[in-house]
């Protein structure tokens, strides 16, 4: 049994208001799990608050409940719930402006490094998605899995393990997805959605990071670059290239990935690997985080912040 999931249970029971919020830059595993668990505690008779600061990616504003994710809210709730968050900076402000003001916090994550700040902590980081941990939580709860609830579980965990293709693929993630996907979910639809339809700015941008990747260390470590005169050419969205640096960590001999994105006057990072080599503890350096095989910081955009990250990602190997 996940630790504390008696006290996470008690404490969504007590509560009236709630509400569930997931980090800046959301994928499908922050989006789903957001979804499902605001629809199941909708379930309970609960007035739930699904927020996400920045807005839901084109890619999830067809899955259900989408629709009712706001950016932020100004209720006073009785309990805050944060899903896929390894630290309270990834919330952005609403983590001042909404958590700080509930009577409670409750984290659900699955991050393997992390700066824990809630009240009371449902981690497991053996969970391939916090979709997992989610499905368990409902369950425990007594909530009826829906189909619509169902689609939003299965869309975190085929997200968060590239199509069960990632290391933390376990038995329980199969048999979770097995009695999900016998509630009626149209997988074809939804793998469609997820993997199969992209579109043109993504394909453009993502042509064009992978036409300027740039090798070291004998090819093992490979780096390539958004700009933001690439998204404002063709009016892309930082979330269009989400997926590049999984592309560039499949190609051969590969085992670190660095993928920058302008944003601002800083560099957004992306860092892949491959076997055991820590990026989350590269990541971490920088202030960021996530796990040891994907995750994710910030830098300054002037070549000594670049040269220091391409020096630390040479030394992991």
């Amino acid at each position: 049994m996940l630790e504390n999931l008696v006290k996470a249970e008690k404490a969504i029971l007590q509560a009236k208001t709630i509400v569930v919020s997931c980090h800046i830059n959301p994928d499908g595993d922050a989006i789903g799990s957001l979804l499902s668990l605001g629809m199941g505690l909708e379930a309970l008779g609960k007035k739930v608050y699904m927020l996400s600061e920045d807005r839901v990616p084109k890619k999830y504003k067809r899955l259900p409940a989408a629709g009712k994710i706001k950016r932020t809210t100004d209720k006073r709730c009785d309990l805050a719930i944060s899903v896929d968050c390894s630290a309270k900076d990834v919330l952005g402000k609403n983590f001042e402006k909404v958590f700080k003001r509930a009577k409670k916090i409750l984290e659900i994550d699955h991050h393997d490094f992390r700066r824990p700040f809630g009240d009371i902590s449902l981690i497991d980081n053996g969970a391939a998605a916090v979709g997992e941990i989610t499905f368990i939580l409902l369950s425990k709860l007594n909530v009826t899995i829906t189909e619509k609830i169902a689609e939003n579980i299965l869309t975190s965990i085929i997200v968060e393990t590239d199509s069960f293709r990632l290391p933390k693929v376990r038995p329980f993630t199969f048999k979770a997805c097995e009695y999900l996907a016998n509630k009626g979910v149209n997988y074809y639809k939804l793998a469609d959605m997820i993997f199969w339809s992209r579109s043109k700015e993504t394909a453009i941008l993502s042509g064009l990071a992978l036409s300027r990747c740039k090798f070291f260390k004998n090819g093992k470590v490979v780096w390539s670059i958004i700009k933001r005169k690439d998204f404002e050419k063709i009016k892309g969205k930082e979330e269009d290239v989400d997926a590049v640096a999984d592309e560039m960590r499949s190609i051969h001999d590969v085992k670190v990935t660095i993928l920058l994105r302008e944003k601002g006057n800083a560099l957004r990072v992306s860092l892949r690997s491959k076997g055991k080599i820590n990026v989350a503890k590269l990541a971490e350096h920088y202030g960021g985080g996530g796990h040891f095989d994907v995750a994710g910081c910030y830098i300054s955009n002037n070549k000594k912040a670049i040269n220091d990250l391409f020096n630390r990602a040479k030394k992991l190997l």
